[in-house]
This record gives C-alpha cells, structure tokens and sequence, in this order.
C-alpha cells in the first residue's frame, strides 16, 4: 500500500473514500509481494496494481463491493485450469489479497501522509487470525512509539490481550523498519509470539535509497535518469565545476563538487549512506579511483562498481593492493561495472550497470530466463496466516465478516 502513498495521500487530502487492496502472502510463482497494492476511490478511478494484470478486474469489484459494505475482505487468487476464462493467476500462483476500507482520521491515512512526504514508518496490519480483528492497523514509529488499536476482547479467543498484542506488534514492526523491509510476521493473540496465531502484515516507508554517481561523463547522464527511474535518491559528484553542474544533469537530486573520497566521508559521517546504498564509480582516473575505493570497499552498503577496461581493472586492482585493500575487500567490487550485454552507448551501458545492481539486491544470475531453472520471482513473502484453507489448483477462496447466523466466527467460500 505504501508503493502508492503519493497517490493515495492526495485522495485523502481531497476527502475521497477509497477502498485498498494489499497483497498480504504469496505462493509460487507470484507476479508481485506482500506490500503491493490496488486503491479505488468511490468515483471507479483506481491506482496502483497488485497481480500485473491478471486479477486486477476482480480485485477491482472488490475494492468497490469493500466501499459499499465497509468491511474488510480476505480473498485468495489462484491458478484455474478447468476454466479458461475464470479469473486466476496463469503464473501458477497464489495470493491471498485483503481489501479495507480507508475512513477518515484513521492510522492508515496519517501513515499516507507520512509516506507521500519521504518519512520513515511502518504500518502493522492483521491480516491472518479472527475475522473480527482483519485490516486492523497500528502506525509504527522509527522510535517504536504507536498509533492506532487493536479492538479486543473476542469472546472466540480467550487468550486475547490487545494491549500485549499491540507491544509486540510494534516490536516487530519497529525491527523491520529498522531493516527497511516489508513482511509477514506471525504472532500470539496474547502477544507472546507462540499460542493462537495472529499475522501481521508490516509494511514499511522509507527514505529512498542513496545512488552515488562518481564522475561528470557521458555515461554518467544516462545512468543518473535510470537511478531515479529505480526508486533512487541521486547525487552526482565530481571534483570538476565545469562539468558537475545542476544544468547538464538536471534529473540529479544533488550534484556535489567535491572530491570524490572526500564527498564520501562526510555523506558517510551525515548517516547518509546504509545497506541500501549503490556506488557506481564512472572516473576510471587513479587519482580519484584509488582513494574512494579504498574507503567504499570498508562501507556496509549495497554495491560498489567500478567502470574502466581490463587493462584499467587490473591496474587499479594493483594500485587499491598497495593502498592496503585486502583481498577480501576487493572481492566486494565490481568491476568492470554491468552485465555483459554488448552494451555500446551510454543508455545501453546504464541498462548494463542497473542490471547488475537489481541483481545483486534481488539476489538473481544476471542469466537469460531463457533455457533456465531458477525463479522467476525469488520468494520475498510467506503466505499470510488466513482463516481458511485454500485449495489446490484453482481455488479462489474468500473469507467475509461473519453472517448473522454465525456471530463472531468466519464463514468462508470457495
């Protein structure tokens, strides 16, 4: 949901209701995680995307059907063979997709807004356990501080103990935000993390991870537009004024001019850089080269790339030896920078060097699909803890606040 706070923040500032739908667990081969979302407001207009495609119509008329009834709704898309025209994911897949109503003044708005202004937070949401208790929501702060309730007690779960179950949720919110990642966690209705199971859907907004483009060249243009293309935060250096300047890269969100290792130290010192953060060095010059990968290669980040030919390689490898960089750290760097993909002008080198970065973050071979055995999509999401059992190839499994014949227990349909 928070992939498409921006959005979603402006309709709250325009007072439209809207229903969301969250991709909350996944099975098998699954186009998109935990986290990806699908809003329609009360007009029809609908943002975001939760399957690439092929249940968007259905999960359409659930977000309407959410908005008329006001109550949250758990369903499971899958693989239908028997019918090709029934709705299901042809990947071969299943997800289980929760759709809530968003009201005003609740947590999930003020968690919006957060998100549309680069804050960091978190959002706990239940979305496995007690019919009663889904869509619930806590906004969760980088101090662990909270907002919102968990509504309790429930007369089907003796062991329930909101405030306890409101700690631990926050807990484990907190640590995830801490990581910068969106999961799964299941927890005790009564806040230990063993008993009656609760899961939690905690998704996470933070500040956009750091792309840092060492060296004012051509390739260095093309690059800084695919950074930002990808989600990063751009800053271009050089230790030039001639060629660093906001006009010649205007899509940079900070162009410095600074030398390049002395730039790093002092982003380094500012808390600027973390795990997430991808140095793409462009300068192949020993003078700016050697000492700025002596210090990236000791810095916990992401990526270190190093563009140059082979015989640039080898030389700066022996240089960055007699620098005092150890093997183990010169293990770390890649270079000569990007994928082999042929690549000759400096938009085709930038889908080179993002290739590799995806891969190293995504955890992938860098290989043609083509022929291969591995995922498609690498396993980021449990499915989610529901209160039904899905069935096997084709099943599209609901679970509905309970009827009226049924007071606080879960009716489910498949």
């Amino acid at each position: 949901m928070l992939d498409i706070a921006a959005d979603l923040a402006r309709w709250c500032a325009e007072g439209r209701p809207f229903a969301v739908a969250t991709v909350v667990g996944t099975s098998g081969s699954a186009p998109r995680g935990p986290g990806a979302a699908l809003a329609v407001d009360a007009e029809g207009t609908a943002v975001g995307s939760v399957s690439g495609g092929c249940v968007e119509g259905a999960v359409y008329e659930l977000c309407r059907e959410v908005l008329e009834t006001g109550e949250a709704v758990l369903e499971t898309f899958g693989y239908s063979d028997d019918d090709a025209f029934a709705v299901g994911l042809t990947c071969g897949g299943e997800i289980d997709i929760l759709v809530t109503p968003v009201t005003a003044g609740g947590v999930l708005r003020t968690a919006l807004t957060a998100a549309a202004g680069g804050g960091a937070a978190a959002v706990a949401r239940i979305v496995g356990g007690p019919v009663a208790l889904l869509g619930q929501a806590l906004l969760v702060h980088p101090d662990g501080t909270y907002e919102g309730r968990f509504a309790g007690p429930l007369a089907d779960l003796p062991a329930w103990d909101g405030t306890a179950l409101e700690r631990t949720a926050a807990a484990e919110a907190a640590a995830l935000l801490d990581a910068g990642r969106t999961d799964t966690v299941s927890v005790g209705a009564a806040g230990a993390r063993c008993g009656e199971p609760v899961t939690l859907l905690v998704e996470v907004s933070v500040p956009a991870p750091r792309m840092v483009v060492f060296g004012a060249i051509d390739f260095a243009h093309a690059l800084v537009r695919i950074g930002k293309f990808l989600g990063y935060h751009v800053t271009l250096c050089d230790a030039r004024p001639v060629f660093a300047t906001a006009r010649r890269f205007p899509e940079a969100d900070e162009v410095a001019v600074r030398w390049p290792h002395e730039y790093l130290a002092d982003a380094l010192a500012a808390g600027e850089l973390d795990g997430r953060t991808v140095l793409c060095v462009l300068t192949h010059d020993p003078r700016f080269d050697v000492p700025l990968l002596t210090a990236a290669l000791r810095l916990p980040v992401a990526y270190v790339g190093a563009m140059g030919s082979r015989r640039t390689h080898l030389d700066r490898n022996r240089r960055l030896r007699e620098a005092g960089v150890t093997d183990p750290e010169l293990a770390r760097l890649h270079s000569p920078i990007g994928l082999d993909l042929g690549a000759r002008s400096p938009e085709e080198v930038a889908v080179s060097i993002a290739g590799e970065i995806v891969a190293a973050r995504r955890g992938g071979t860098g290989l043609p699909l083509t022929g291969a055995h591995t995922p498609i999509h690498r396993e980021r999401g449990r499915r989610a803890g529901a209160s039904h059992e899905a069935g096997g190839p084709g099943a599209v499994g609901r679970v509905r606040p309970a009827g009226r014949d049924q007071p606080g227990g879960v009716r489910a349909v498949t």
